[in-house]
């Protein structure tokens, strides 16, 4: 199959899982159903992209491995808020916002699926690759164990945080969260240079193709997100967004303002 088949199958299965998704959010009321959705799309669509794959044995292995794994984890992980937890706050702004329109809530699912084909580009190339690299293997499994069991142990510490009733309110800023704002955005960022590892091939292929495949989905779906920004009250001395100084809370902004002021954030 080309590149554009593989996509389209993706996409195809993606929309069908984000419909299913979008009658369940319904019928329960909690959207934050998409977030696991996106998570398992993008599990699936890494083994599909590895299975249909044109490259060398190894690379694809290893992406179906990777993908699989990272993509099941994170998707157990936001289930388990979906399942024990009320709404997220930025799903019940949204619900308000749109008075509860279900058209709106569709097409939202729908670009979630637009988005694990956006976020599968990076497994196209990898499975492409036709060169075995045993150096860049190995890289590529010392980054993705580095940046997933940072990611685990991020949503560990942040849980246990959420669990104790005296934190409510609150911002966490124990463990990895005394450093980052985001310290599971960062390590999730950091797991797609797996396969940058693994799309390494002699030039003219390689990292002149593979390299920005693992940014440009965060900057696209960043830059088309409806949601509007969560905003925290952390000391800017003490925690960073990632690699920048934290925003003050509720900067001026008609979404972010009204976002704040209705109630909407939770830890």
């Amino acid at each position: 199959m080309t590149v554009p088949d593989v996509l389209g199958l993706v996409w195809v299965l993606a929309a069908l899982l984000m419909i299913a998704g979008w009658l369940w959010q319904w019928r329960h009321q909690n959207a934050g159903i998409v977030d696991v959705l996106w998570a398992a799309g993008l599990a699936m669509s890494a083994v599909l992209c590895a299975t249909l794959g044109t490259g060398a044995r190894p690379p694809r292995l290893l992406l179906a491995l990777s993908g699989a794994l990272w993509g099941a984890r994170l998707a157990w992980h936001l289930w388990g808020r979906v399942r024990w937890e009320g709404e997220d706050g930025r799903y019940r702004y949204l619900r308000s916002h749109w008075q509860g329109s279900q058209l709106k809530w569709f097409a939202f699912f729908q670009l979630q699926a637009g988005l694990v084909v956006l976020f599968s580009v990076p497994f196209v190339i990898a499975a492409a690759n036709r060169a075995t690299r045993p150096g860049w293997l190995a890289v590529a499994v010392a980054i993705w164990c580095a940046s997933v069991g940072g990611e685990s142990l991020a949503d560990t510490q942040l849980a246990r945080f959420r669990a104790d009733p005296a934190n409510r309110g609150r911002t966490c800023e124990r463990g990895l969260w005394r450093y980052s704002r985001h310290p599971n955005y960062f390590f999730e960022w950091l797991h797609w240079f797996t396969y940058v590892a693994l799309a390494v091939a002699p030039p003219p292929a390689g990292w002149h193709s593979s390299a920005p495949s693992s940014c440009w989905p965060y900057c696209a779906s960043s830059a088309v997100s409806p949601l509007p920004k969560r905003r925290r009250c952390a000391p800017a001395a003490r925690t960073t967004a990632l690699t920048k100084s934290a925003p003050r809370c509720c900067s001026r902004g008609h979404l972010a303002d009204e976002f704040c002021q209705r109630g909407f954030l939770h830890e």
